[in-house]
């Protein structure tokens, strides 16, 4: 059903199901309580018109009952009253009947022991209701004892009557009550939503162009989701920004080996010259643009909705490979890693990010490289110390070797960007990077990333 992928319509439909089942349930305990009382109260008022009926009685010698004419109900004597009296002896035969039912068609009542009262229902024969109070008594007269039942019968049209009135005005006042809940409900579920509208509002501006992020104050409920949306946002801000400076940065570096090919190219150089030239400035070239391709694939501290990666298994990968490359010198590589370290980074980011830092220290040891990763207290921050036995980086040198072709010796093969991609890695993520000694006589190199 398509009107049910709205959340206003399926809380519409849901809150006006359960206002119908209550209504409903409510209406039905309602009109059974009124019924029941109603009926009770009859029965207790036919009960003391047969009270009433056994004090004007008398029986005289010889079991002779007689009854007033005029009686303190006055319906007894009004004919086709709706109200009528009956005495009945034992066997069942009347004794005594009101004037009210002079003409009248009542059911038969069987008489009662003594002491025996009953509240019921009959019907005559045309199939009409009446609702009948009996009471048997033992009458003492000379001796005697002579029984009764007393007998009052009520017209159950009234009655019936009279709960269908209670019923309309219970039905009109519960369908009211209905239609301003559902007006009250359909006012709250607008005034709810109108968070989650306002974001719909504020994503069709920033698609528009009109705005760049989610500006609203929203409720506690869907501000996690306002902030992700704002930080996806913003990630995909900042690559769109990376992207689009590492571009202008390319062409910019890009200009100055360009143009000393050219000058190559057409100038009067030996065969040999332009060779080196051109190998010069291509191997400044790849470098370049290794250096700029790496900055713009940086993902960076937006990141944050990105899934954990598992720490160990990505160094493992990363030594494996150096163990390769640099098989010949047998490098004795020491790790301290948890097994189940995670962090919350880009896979790549923290792959070249090891990778640099792990192959300058490989190229740079004389034989022994140590590794050490961990959280650090209090704020979760991923820690990364690498350090290694070769002659170290000079104090003067330290931050030389963070630019883009900055080496510390020329021999040592290499674009000498590096480290230089190290530093924008961890300056992307808000970290900081610090060359120092280390105990093993080499360069100790520390990062930390924020968690």
């Amino acid at each position: 059903m398509p009107a049910l992928h709205s959340i206003n319509a399926r809380m519409t439909l849901g809150a006006s199901l359960v206002l119908l089942v209550f209504l409903l349930a409510t209406a039905f305990a309602l009109d059974r309580a009124f019924r029941d009382s109603a009926q009770q109260a009859m029965q207790e008022r036919l009960l003391g018109e047969v009270y009433l009926l056994i004090g004007a009685a008398d029986v005289g010698p010889h079991g002779h009952l007689t009854v007033p004419a005029h009686l303190p109900e006055a319906r007894f004597g009004l004919p086709a009253s709706g109200l009528y009296a009956s005495i009945v002896e034992t066997g069942g035969a009347v004794a005594w009947s009101s004037h009210s039912a002079t003409g009248q068609s009542l059911p038969a009542l069987t008489a009662l022991a003594a002491g025996q009262i009953r509240f019921s229902t009959a019907t005559n024969l045309q199939g009409k209701t009446f609702f009948a109070e009996r009471l048997g008594v033992s009458w003492v007269a000379d001796g005697q004892h002579y029984p009764f039942t007393f007998a009052v019968l009520e017209d159950a049209r009234e009655f019936h009557a009279q709960v269908n009135r209670y019923r309309r005005s219970l039905w009109s006042s519960l369908s009211a009550m209905a239609v301003v809940l559902l007006v009250v409900q359909a006012a709250l579920l607008r005034w709810g939503l109108a968070p989650l509208r306002r974001v719909a509002m504020e994503l069709t501006a920033i698609e528009n162009g009109l705005q760049d992020k989610l500006l609203g104050d929203y409720p506690r409920e869907i501000r996690r989701l306002s902030d992700n949306i704002n930080t996806l946002l913003a990630h995909e801000h900042a690559r769109a920004q990376r992207y689009h400076d590492a571009l202008g940065n390319l062409a910019h570096s890009l200009k100055t080996p360009l143009a000393v090919l050219r000058g190559a190219l057409s100038g009067p150089s030996s065969p040999a010259a332009l060779r080196r030239a051109i190998d010069d400035e291509v191997t400044k070239m790849d470098r370049i643009v290794a250096y700029q391709l790496q900055r713009a694939a940086t993902e960076g501290a937006s990141s944050r909705l990105r899934p954990s990666v598992r720490v160990p298994q990505v160094l493992d990968r990363i030594l494996n490979s150096l163990g390769k490359v640099h098989q010949e010198r047998a490098v004795v590589a020491r790790s301290e890693v948890a097994p189940e370290l995670t962090f919350p980074m880009d896979e790549g980011d923290l792959m070249e990010l090891l990778g640099n830092v792990l192959d300058n220290a490989f190229k740079w040891c004389n034989g022994r490289v140590g590794i050490t990763i961990g959280r650090r207290a209090p704020d979760a921050s991923l820690l990364i110390v690498v350090e290694d036995d070769g002659p170290g980086i000079a104090p003067h040198l330290r931050t030389h070797i963070l630019e883009r072709g900055g080496r510390a010796d020329e021999l040592v093969p290499g674009h000498g960007i590096g480290l230089a991609i190290v530093h924008d890695i961890v300056a992307a993520y808000r970290g900081t990077l610090e060359i120092g000694r280390s105990p093993l006589g080499g360069a100790r190199i520390t990062i930390t990333l924020p968690g």
